[in-house]
């Protein structure tokens, strides 16, 4: 019986014989594995990672410097916003206030 297997599980594969220092026909053989399959997901997987690069996180940077919130006077009204407010939402908000 055929087993199916996704692009993800098949970049897991391909990772695997890299590391194994075997041959992709041993590989295949060891782990019950069609050479043809494991061939062609290879060979998808080059095409679809030309326009995609897959990065990894290395090191969590913690982001310890306090941000001032938004300040925003008009008039005798001051408005507190987080310094997290998207701009979208900002300019949405001085469209109104306008």
């Amino acid at each position: 019986m055929r087993k199916m297997r996704n692009l993800e599980q098949w970049r897991d594969i391909i990772k695997q014989q890299q590391a194994s220092g075997l041959t992709i026909i041993e590989f295949c053989q060891q782990h019950a594995l069609s050479k043809t399959s494991f061939y062609s997901a290879k060979k998808k997987l080059a095409a679809s990672s030309e326009n995609f690069v897959r990065a990894t996180v290395t090191q969590h940077i913690q982001h310890t410097e306090q941000q001032a919130p938004i300040l925003l006077m008009i008039g005798k009204i001051k408005i507190s916003l987080p310094p997290t407010t998207s701009a979208s939402y900002l300019s949405q908000l001085l469209d109104e206030l306008a």
